[in-house]
């Protein structure tokens, strides 16, 4: 935590569950009002929200997770404004609240939208800039509007109750403004290495872009996989998300590829006819590669994981439901009676909230094109759902943060209630497909959003931002970065192809099975209930499933860079004695950077690739200038070389104190 005599406003030494927001008072007093909504701050926020956007597309659909972007725009606010010229602390907060947007709206599309390539014959028509960009535009606002009636019950009434822990992290940043150029120095390092490290592997490849190795099917432990995307951005995942989490995402890849893939494998080498369900290629299981097992088998063990993982995180969060519901409503009026006091009580009036959702209803259902276009049922689904999502997302990050937050359970349950009502109606099969994971999707993005949301508004109450500012702000980050995120989707799925090992869309694929498999009435069930009481079994056995459930539904090769960063974050809090309770921690700034640099780089590669200026950025397809340094055993020895001294830099920047 930082440490700064200005943070005598956020008033430290009140125990938690003891706070009233009477007696709390912010950094900026209500009586003060310095700039703060200005235009350079609203430029450089949308300038932020197109970056963290795009890098959050990337990693989304590489990595099938997101990490929280407020800190390092924060960071990167007070220096960057510092050098126009000097900003006040409400300016750098319009700036991180504008930018958060794009990350959060990016993460809720990615995570759903992709699913429309895999529910032909109706789905892949619908993936178009202009779908995505309006289910973008229309879930984000939804979860701006649905949070302003909840921000007086959440932020302001349980103000010392909720912790927020990124948002108050921002705050501590925001308030010691005046170290912004040693914070920022940290994430431009990162920033810097993470796409020098991307760009020399994979655009001017001269070391290899993955490591690892596959037992022959003629070993005693056959087809064991055990692979190691050398991206910086993973590792920089894995030290944010820190090792408990890293370890147990970890763990679930070793059962899917060490413990699930060789069984099969052995199994299959007794099977003369093909295993059920059967692949379209009609392969037996002895003549199946690694990767083709892993798709026609573990993966619905991995859906089923994550389906009852994603439900159980949700049932054991009922009571926190409940009573979110209960002070939510509650306190409506009462935030609709003192709006307009004061500056920091000033909201968007409840008329445009109820009038902007009843809009965003009508506009779903009567846009031209859309999938839900006629359908009344699927948009009065989206509001209903939409706002129960928001209050659980909003109060949960409260609890664990943003970075945990259960979207894909969610999404998941949203989508089983969808498909189920749509069942009873009789509207199955391929026509109602786009249209139930158009309702996913929208709830998706509003609750990553609504969450997002939920953060900037804690950091704007602890600096004594004006809510109404911030509001506006964060509808104009999610209007600004729609229009990146389509765009880049499109060109990485173009490019890269959405699905494919280069971009696995691990969330989206999931997605799709679960709507085909429930709508259609064909889902392997029998493969699916194993991955659901694995998760049970892991529940009983006093372990979170969610994570374990997500690790055994990812390639190894993106969980295990991510446990080695955690193992790194691991080393570092062993070294110093002390955890990085917060996200400004050196080495979890310079994890920001890292993720960011190596997302950013993948996209310029993406462009390069596409343009046929450079070559497939794969082992099989090219050996690099360099040949030495890309084949064989001396290419994995030189790249796995690499990655060791990128996580001995990390530990000493994470042992490193911030001035």
């Amino acid at each position: 935590m930082l440490e700064s005599a200005a943070m005598a406003h956020t008033e430290p030494a009140r125990p938690v569950g003891t706070a009233t927001a009477t007696a709390f008072e912010p950094y900026v007093p209500a009586s003060q009002s310095p700039a703060e909504f200005t235009v350079k701050a609203i430029l450089l926020g949308a300038v932020f929200g197109l970056i963290f956007g795009a890098s959050t597309v990337y990693l989304g659909l590489r990595a099938g997770l997101t990490v929280s972007a407020s800190i390092p725009i924060a960071v990167l606010a007070i220096s960057v404004l510092k050098r126009l010229g000097g900003s006040t602390i409400l300016e750098n907060n319009i700036v991180q609240t504008i930018g958060s947007a794009g990350e959060s709206v990016a993460a809720g599309v990615v995570f759903t939208v992709p699913a429309l390539l895999f529910l032909a014959p109706n789905g892949p028509g619908y993936f178009n800039y202009f779908q995505i960009t309006l289910l973008a535009f229309a879930g984000g606002i939804l979860g701006v509007l649905m949070m302003v009636p909840l921000r007086r019950a959440l932020i302001v009434k349980e103000h010392g109750v909720l912790p927020y822990p990124e948002g108050t992290a921002c705050a501590d940043v925001l308030v010691a403004g005046e170290r912004g150029g040693a914070l920022a120095s940290t994430v431009f390092l990162g920033l810097g290495i993470g796409a020098l490290w991307k760009a020399l592997s994979w655009i001017v490849q001269i070391f290899r872009t993955a490591i690892g190795y596959t037992v022959p099917r003629t070993g005693a432990f056959p087809n064991a996989t055990l692979n190691i995307d050398i991206s910086p951005e993973y590792m920089g995942v894995g030290y944010v998300i820190g090792p408990r989490i890293a370890g147990v995402m970890f763990a679930g890849g070793v059962l899917s590829w060490m413990v699930l893939l060789p069984l099969l494998t052995i199994a299959g080498t007794y099977m003369n006819v093909p295993f059920p369900p059967v692949p379209a290629s009609g392969l037996r299981l002895s003549e199946m590669e690694p990767g083709q097992i892993w798709s026609a088998y573990i993966r619905y063990i991995g859906a089923g994981a994550v389906l009852a993982a994603g439900i159980i995180t949700l049932a054991r969060t009922i009571p926190t439901i409940i009573s979110s519901f209960r002070d939510s409503m509650r306190d409506m009026g009462a935030g609709t009676a003192a709006g307009g006091r004061t500056r920091t009580e000033r909201d968007i009036p409840m008329s445009i909230v109820l009038g902007g959702s009843l809009l965003l209803a009508i506009f779903l259902a009567v846009t031209p094109g859309m999938p839900t276009q006629g359908n009344w049922i699927a948009s009065i689904l989206v509001i209903v759902f939409g706002f129960f999502f928001v209050t659980v997302s909003s109060r949960i990050v409260g609890l664990i943060g943003s970075s945990s937050n259960p979207i894909s359970g969610m999404t998941i349950a949203t989508l089983i209630l969808t498909c189920t009502i749509f069942v009873a109606l009789g509207w199955t099969g391929d026509a109602y497909s786009p249209i139930a994971l158009c309702v996913g999707a929208l709830v998706c993005i509003a609750a990553a959003n609504a969450g997002a949301t939920s953060q900037d508004l804690k950091t704007g109450y602890i600096v004594g931002a004006t809510p109404i500012y911030q509001q506006i702000g964060l509808v104009i980050g999610v209007l600004v970065s729609a229009l990146i995120i389509g765009f880049t989707t499109l060109y990485l799925n173009d490019v890269m192809k959405i699905g494919s090992q280069a971009l696995p869309a691990p969330q989206a694929t999931l997605m799709a099975t679960i709507i085909r498999g429930l709508l259609d009435q064909n889902l392997p069930w029998g493969l699916v209930l194993c991955g659901v009481f694995i998760a049970i079994t892991l529940e009983l056995c006093g372990i979170h499933s969610l994570s374990f459930a997500v690790g055994s539904y990812l390639p190894i090769a993106t969980t295990a860079p991510i446990f080695v960063g955690g193992l790194v974050r691991w080393y570092v809090e062993r070294k110093t004695g002390l955890a990085e309770e917060s996200e400004v921690g050196s080495g979890t700034l310079f994890s920001s950077g890292l993720i960011a640099g190596g997302s950013l780089a993948g996209i310029l590669y993406a462009v390069l690739f596409g343009r046929d200026i450079i070559s497939a950025a794969d082992d099989a397809a090219t050996v690099g200038p360099i040949p030495f340094l890309h084949e064989g055993t001396s290419g994995m020895f030189f790249g796995g070389l690499l990655f060791f001294a990128l996580a001995v830099l990390l530990s000493r920047i994470g042992q490193r104190k911030l001035a």
